[in-house]
């Protein structure tokens, strides 16, 4: 597991989106989340929702599902799920400025619930959904275990979660740690990012069946390639819509350097990408 060299909050989490939501929006969209390319020839919403349907496909979502969206950001992928399948969705996220864009755009088309709050310690019903879908939120988790019996503690007996997360690699060099995955937690406000054999058991301990488990480094890693073109040609042609960015008060602009740092990761392997199916157990009783 890397840990950040520095203490990171949840509160910096969220103050993290709060700062940089133009910047993320301009460079990954409102989804702001990898592409899965397959066939290498689809454009980047193309791959966005690619990776969307890829995720929940095992989840076999209809219109009586009843869906959590962990770490929803703006709210995008949770409407998604309601308007694509005709799910009850309700997404939770930390940022209140992601938590507002969202309530925004249910203005005009009211298909999905927003809860602003903390999942590690949430208030929604025990056994209340059939599924929950967490695209890269884990990493930003303080406590990773407390994630996974959140899960089952809202999951109904027999229903399914589908995660995906960053990861570290299974093998890298002590400079891969220092230059890549350390500034890359510490820059992007991740506590930590663990290996998929890791999550797989805190999945195990909090009492969920591990269905699959999944690594999709080479199908997402060109997410990386286009996000550093667009931040370059932002940078080129629009320098004034991202000066707050260096603002001596900006507390999260080195997060520029993280987009490179990553990129690097993935071609060197220090860093991958993954897909986890989780499935509580039928007979597994819910605590209130």
């Amino acid at each position: 597991m890397i840990v950040s060299n520095c203490r990171i909050s949840l509160d910096e989490v969220a103050d993290h989106y709060n700062e940089l939501d133009r910047f993320y929006r301009r460079v990954w969209g409102r989804h702001v989340h990898h592409g899965l390319w397959i066939s290498g020839r689809e454009s980047p919403a193309e791959a966005v929702e690619q990776l969307i349907e890829t995720t929940v496909a095992p989840l076999q979502l209809d219109e009586n599902s009843r869906v959590c969206d962990v770490g929803c950001g703006y709210g995008e992928t949770a409407r998604y799920l309601a308007k694509r399948f005709g799910a009850t969705v309700t997404g939770i996220t930390l940022s209140q400025t992601q938590f507002d864009f969202a309530c925004q755009q249910n203005a005009e088309d009211t298909v999905a619930e927003f809860v602003l709050g903390d999942w590690e310690s949430n208030s929604l019903p025990a056994a209340s959904f059939d599924a929950v879908v967490s695209i890269e939120c884990l990493a930003h988790i303080v406590n990773k275990p407390v994630y996974f019996e959140q899960i089952n503690r809202v999951l109904r007996p027999g229903g399914r979660a589908a995660i995906t997360c960053w990861l570290e690699g299974d093998h890298y060099r002590a400079w891969q740690k220092r230059w890549l995955l350390e500034p890359i937690c510490r820059e992007g406000r991740l506590p930590s990012m663990g290996r998929m054999v890791e999550y797989a058991q805190m999945a195990t301990d909090a009492g969920l069946a591990v269905v699959e488990c999944a690594d999709w480094s080479d199908q997402v890693r060109k997410t990386w390639r286009i996000c550093s073109r667009r931040v370059m040609t932002q940078l080129a042609t629009r320098p004034d819509a991202w000066w707050f960015l260096m603002r001596r008060k900006s507390r999260s602009w080195v997060f520029l350097f993280s987009i490179w740092r990553i990129r690097l990761a993935y071609r060197t392997g220090a860093m991958r990408y993954g897909m986890m199916l989780v499935e509580k157990p039928q007979s597994t009783a819910t605590s209130p």
